[in-house]
């Protein structure tokens, strides 16, 4: 019997899902930012929920797999890709984790789509976000779902996933039941509250990128700058969302179904726009998954943490290359080389 959790450290919300041999006993969420300034809610939820084999997350953009307690602070500067000091963005899930383990609870960190073997080299190259480790967890409950739906094997699988988060916009090529593409969220289309790939002259002309930037620029900054400006805002956002998913289908051309995720996935319009505009992909649906509260990414990062404990979705995993994950997202980059990327989160050479 496993008894395994998951959780998802998004921008709004952080969700935890909790699964026994696949019966759900924990399946709940907080608003990121009091847990940020108060852990004990999860702690407690946690720790209360009785003995748990393995935790799965927060990973960030991800690592290798490994134990918390065997991460370094620098190791957790490239999970979460912030310095020391950095407020803006995810930079506070770093001492979230090290609580985390502090408690005693057996953690583990998953990888980003940028660490798996099944992503080839050519589509990793100058880039960092691909996907962070929740859309990997997302995409695994994605593939979970649909052997259970399809009574079907893994490797007779393939999806794009598009993640409508409640700031950014992402998504990802699963062919045969691995993920081999993707566009993260500061990498892909516009999100709600993200401005998601930014023009390289509008970085040119902005002098510095903060972390907190990344997080701006979307639906929501248009909107109130100029409310008249709304409706362009929502067409931006649906139409990104549209052009992902027909790139991510060149590098999954198996791909007969769409699957949306996320927060604003759940908005009626939205979700019948994208039907409308994919329909020439395949089916177009809602992920919906197993619990009631907790997001798609809690749910796929129990899943994950299942499989690694050796439980029912043992097969997804292997499938999905988790174990066989290395490097860094730093290691393909050549507009600036890595260890620039290093010395910028204040992680010394060497």
């Amino acid at each position: 019997m496993t008894r395994v959790a998951g959780i998802d450290p998004g921008t709004v919300t952080l969700d935890a899902c909790g699964l026994e041999d696949g019966r759900v006993f924990l399946d709940a969420s907080w608003p990121t930012a009091d847990l940020m300034a108060d852990p004990r809610p999860l702690l407690d939820a946690l720790l209360g929920a009785g003995p748990i084999d393995l935790i799965a997350g927060p990973s960030g953009y991800g690592l290798p797999l490994c134990r918390a307690r065997e991460v370094s602070d620098d190791d957790l500067r490239l999970a979460f890709l912030a310095p020391a000091g950095e407020s803006g963005g995810i930079g506070g899930l770093r001492a979230l984790a090290r609580r985390l383990d502090q408690a005693g609870l057996a953690l583990v960190l998953t990888p980003g789509v940028m660490h798996l073997p099944t992503v080839p080299v050519h589509r990793k190259l100058n880039r960092v976000d691909l996907g962070t480790a929740d859309k990997v967890c997302a995409a695994a409950l994605a593939i979970a779902t649909e052997i259970e739906r399809r009574a079907c094997r893994c490797d007779e699988i393939s999806f794009i996933l598009l993640e409508l988060g409640g700031a950014f916009t992402a998504g990802l090529a699963v062919e045969q039941g691995r993920i081999v593409d993707g566009l993260g969220g500061t990498s892909g289309p516009m999100g709600w509250r993200s401005a998601g790939a930014l023009d390289g002259e509008v970085a040119f002309l902005a002098g510095e990128v903060s972390k907190g930037m990344l997080f701006d620029g979307g639906v929501e900054r248009i909107t109130a700058a100029d409310p008249g400006l709304h409706a362009a805002a929502l067409a931006a956002y649906v139409e990104g969302a549209v052009r992902a998913a027909r790139a991510l289908h060149g590098s999954a051309p198996g791909a007969d179904l769409v699957l949306l995720s996320g927060r604003h996935a759940l908005d009626p319009d939205i979700a019948r726009t994208l039907r409308a505009a994919l329909v020439d992909i395949g089916e177009v649906r809602t992920l919906t998954g197993f619990a009631a509260t907790a997001k798609q990414g809690a749910q796929g990062a129990a899943v994950l943490a299942d499989g690694l404990a050796s439980g029912r979705y043992q097969e997804l995993v292997e499938r999905l290359g988790i174990r066989e994950a290395r490097g860094t997202v730093l290691d393909h980059l050549y507009v600036i080389t890595p260890a620039a990327a290093r010395r910028r989160l204040g992680i010394a050479d060497g």
